[in-house]
């Protein structure tokens, strides 16, 4: 890890730290000693409220990069909603969300422009999180992140563990054409490089479990109920539209 993490943040960031920082690990904790990752009921639940300002921080919708280019990201780059999740392939709630929760956010928001979806990779499991995060990164060299995104969370898929062999055979799954450049980025700077900026980042907003999320600035732990998701997006599209115009990067 980089020691060169941010140490200074503004008063918006500060507060979310303590919402991502605490509420995260209430709502992603195992369900029993020696459970990491696994599924569980949660008893955490993430209040968002209608009102298109409470929650909201504006310091940090710059979060969000809208880069055209970024290979892993979903969604039009000037959607008025961006939605960007920290999250660990190895995390049983992030495999939940994957499955159960995103899916239906993309077929709702994401294919009428509305709203756009930024990945950061954010492994806190240890070293089979950062190869198979690197691994992403990879697929994503080559047009395929999302696609291993689904077979890397597919049911049962974590339970396989992440070796060597097995980020392979996710590639293939996944489509990835080349896979002696596939295995060469993995193991690459590069990948190793754009892990910890994203690790970074998450560390710097008080993120300490996964998933976590930012919605246009407003916080939101664990792998919440859907109507939390589209209650966020649906009042962050209201805000988007009654704001006076303004360019985007």
């Amino acid at each position: 890890m980089s020691k060169s993490k941010p140490i200074a943040v503004v008063s918006g960031v500060a507060v979310a730290a303590v919402l991502l920082g605490v509420v995260s690990y209430t709502a992603t904790k195992p369900s029993s000693p020696g459970a990491s990752g696994s599924v569980a009921s949660s008893s955490a639940v993430a209040e968002v409220s209608a009102d298109p300002s409470a929650g909201v921080y504006a310091e940090l919708e710059a979060y969000a990069r809208r880069d055209a280019s970024d290979k892993l990201a979903l969604g039009r780059a000037d959607a008025p909603v961006v939605l960007i999740e920290y999250a660990d392939f190895k995390c049983g709630y992030c495999g939940k969300f994957a499955r159960d929760t995103e899916p239906l956010l993309i077929e709702k928001y994401v294919e009428n422009g509305t709203l756009r979806i930024e990945w950061r990779n954010f492994p806190i499991f240890g070293e089979e999180s950062e190869a198979v995060a690197r691994a992403s990164w990879a697929a994503g060299q080559q047009g395929r992140f999302w696609e291993f995104h689904k077979a890397a969370y597919a049911e049962g898929a974590k339970e396989k563990g992440f070796g060597k062999d097995r980020l392979a055979a996710l590639a293939k799954e996944a489509g990835v054409p080349d896979a002696a450049r596939f295995a060469k980025d993995t193991d690459g700077a590069a990948a190793r490089a754009a892990v910890r900026a994203d690790q970074e980042q998450g560390y710097a907003l008080g993120a300490t479990s996964t998933p976590s999320f930012l919605v246009n600035g407003r916080p939101i732990a664990g792998a919440q109920p859907l109507e939390t998701f589209t209650e966020a997006i649906e009042a962050a599209a209201k805000a988007a539209k009654s704001a006076p115009a303004k360019a985007r990067p």
